[in-house]
C-alpha cells in the first residue's frame, strides 16, 4: 500500500495537520515513520476514512435524484443573457460552473448566496496520478 505524508494526507481530506497527528495520537489512524524520517499513514487506511468521513449531502424534504455525485455549495456568480446563463457555486474546496438555460436560472431563483446542489453525471471521468508514482517509479 502506498504511504502518505501526513500535509499530504491532511489535504486530502480537506483538515490541518494537527487534526491528523490527533487522529494518529487517538488511534483513529496509525501512523509510522518512513526511511526519511517522516510519519507517514497508509494509503489504504486514509481512503478508508475517507470513505467513513463521507456524507451524502441532505436534500431537500420531498426531492430525490438518481444523482451519486452531488455536491452541496453556494452559488458565487450568476452572469445570464436572454438565453443562457453561467452559474459559479463553491462546493467545499471546488468550484463548479454550470452553463443552463436563463429561464431555469430564475425558475430556481439562482443569486449569488443561494445554497444549491451541483449533480454531475459524466460518461467519462478521467484519474490521473503524479508522475512519481505512475508506472511504479
Amino acid at each position: 500500500m502506498p504511504e502518505i505524508r501526513i500535509r499530504d494526507a491532511a489535504q486530502l481530506l480537506g483538515v490541518s495537520d494537527d487534526t491528523v497527528r490527533r487522529w494518529i495520537d487517538g488511534g483513529v489512524l496509525s501512523g509510522r515513520k518512513d526511511e526519511s524520517g517522516r510519519l507517514v499513514v497508509d494509503g489504504g487506511e486514509l481512503a478508508a476514512l475517507a470513505v467513513e468521513q463521507a456524507r451524502t449531502p441532505q436534500t431537500r424534504m420531498g426531492s430525490a435524484s438518481s444523482a451519486r455525485n452531488r455536491f452541496p455549495g453556494l452559488v458565487t456568480r450568476v452572469v445570464a443573457d436572454t438565453v443562457m446563463a453561467q452559474v459559479e457555486m463553491q462546493c467545499g474546496p471546488f468550484t463548479v460552473v454550470s452553463l443552463m438555460s436563463s429561464e431555469s436560472v430564475r425558475e430556481l431563483g439562482l443569486v449569488p448566496g443561494s445554497v444549491a446542489w451541483a449533480s454531475v453525471k459524466a460518461t467519462t471521468v478521467v484519474v490521473e496520478t503524479a508522475a512519481e508514482t505512475a508506472g511504479g517509479a
